[in-house]
């Protein structure tokens, strides 16, 4: 049922620092790297041998945490899969509760969110 990960994404306390850590450290490619005004917040999208790895977020004075909400660490993990309505399903069947269905703004790609036991995010995202 699941494919891959799609991508691992990461909010940082210090952007610069951790754009030239991924990039110039680990030697991560830009693919495309995004400031969203209205959230005074980077997206740095990275990738790996040309396979798209990783996001790194920005955002001002982000608090610590170990899950939610949004902050410095993890933030959460993302799963490739064919059919976002076969993996509802499947949610649904094992009680597993289900964020809306939203749509990336980016990609025009569907996706949904749900929490593992410690709720630590997990995304599926449509192929």
């Amino acid at each position: 049922m699941l494919n891959k990960v799609h991508h691992i994404a990461i909010i940082c306390s210090d952007y610069e620092k951790s754009k030239s850590f991924y990039t110039r450290f680990l030697g991560l490619s830009i693919k495309r790297e995004v400031y969203r005004k209205e959230r005074k917040s980077y997206k740095l999208d990275l990738t790996l041998n040309g396979e798209y790895i990783l996001e790194l977020f920005s955002f001002p004075d982000p608090p610590p945490r170990i899950s939610r909400p949004e902050a410095t660490g993890l933030r959460h993990l993302a799963f490739e899969v064919d059919d976002l309505d076969e993996i509802i399903g499947r949610c649904k069947t094992f009680q597993v509760v289900t964020e809306p269905v939203r749509v990336d703004e980016f990609t025009q790609k569907r996706f949904t969110f749900i929490s593992d036991p410690d709720n630590l995010p997990i995304e599926f995202y449509e192929k």
